[in-house]
């Protein structure tokens, strides 16, 4: 309830409104900064390909800032491609920690429910312990698997 008035009171006293126009005055600086910044960077560009046009001609310089500009794209794209399997790999695990969180928020949400019910503790330990005698399974089959596996063929 605090943070409610608490925004309220803001809205009413103007002070929301002020940081709005601040963070938008911010943005349009750093938007034209960016600008200005890009055509520097474009005449830096320009007058590098003038000297080199000076030095070799203008065909070797033309031809030397196509080539080093189609690497620099090539190299982006490379770096690009390398790091998109790192995300997915991050993402696939944030996915899955977010389904088992998911899981388990659900199966306490329902703990007090089925606790409540009629068949109450045997509804839970019943699953449960259908999965405890197929992990003993799994781990049995593994290991007879594994004693028969010295080269003897069937």
């Amino acid at each position: 309830m605090g943070m409610l008035a608490s925004l309220v009171s803001g809205f009413a006293s103007g002070e929301t409104l002020a940081a709005v126009r601040r963070a938008r005055t911010a943005a349009i600086v750093y938007a034209l900064a960016a600008l200005t910044a890009l055509c520097g960077l474009g005449f830096l560009i320009g007058a590098a390909y003038i000297w080199t046009a000076g030095r070799y001609g203008s065909m070797s310089a033309s031809l030397g800032f196509a080539a080093g500009f189609l690497v620099i794209a090539g190299l982006i794209l490379l770096v690009y491609h390398l790091a998109s399997g790192a995300r997915e790999r991050r993402r696939a695990k944030q996915r899955g920690a977010d389904l088992k969180a998911i899981g388990i928020t659900a199966a306490l949400a329902v703990l007090p429910t089925l606790f409540r019910g009629k068949g109450g503790l045997g509804v839970i330990l019943g699953p449960a312990a259908a999965l405890a005698a197929y992990a003993i399974y799994r781990e049995n089959s593994k290991a007879g698997r594994d004693d028969r596996d010295d080269g003897e063929a069937r």
